[in-house]
């Protein structure tokens, strides 16, 4: 508790955070957020696709905008739209960036895991995450 007071009113060197599963799918691994730091308006972490057609369930972020760096993988797939129509290819060094209430999904058709760090103007990461499971199957 000490820790979070002094990172909330000083900030400093922050540690990662407990993985944990999101609603969306992949694991993710908070830095900086609500509940690591007391942040007011940031989540910042690092996510990890596996390899195979790991993937992300259809989703929004409802308030919020997020953006991800690739640091390694290939082949990662991102459909985005209101009918997942748009589709791109993501490699290591590309970046992502999701407005807020755009449904999309990420998969990795990769042979190794794709790593991301990631940000949202969400410091509850999840709080806004709403599942649009209508969408899944228009994502081969």
């Amino acid at each position: 508790m000490a820790e979070l007071a002094r990172l909330k009113n000083f900030g400093g060197v922050v540690r990662a955070g407990e993985s944990y599963q999101g609603k969306q799918g992949p694991d993710y691994i908070p830095g900086v957020s609500a509940e690591t730091v007391g942040s007011q308006a940031l989540w910042l972490g690092s996510v990890t696709l596996p390899p195979g057609g790991g993937r992300t369930k259809a989703h929004i972020h409802e308030n919020h905008e997020s953006a991800f760096y690739m640091i390694s993988g290939e082949n990662v797939e991102v459909y985005t739209g209101e009918e997942l129509e748009h589709r791109d290819v993501a490699h290591a060094g590309d970046y992502f960036y999701f407005p807020a209430g755009v449904p999309h999904v990420a998969v990795n058709r990769g042979e190794r895991p794709a790593v991301f760090v990631g940000a949202r103007t969400d410091p509850n990461e999840q709080e806004s995450v709403v599942m649009r499971p209508e969408l899944d199957e228009k994502v081969p």
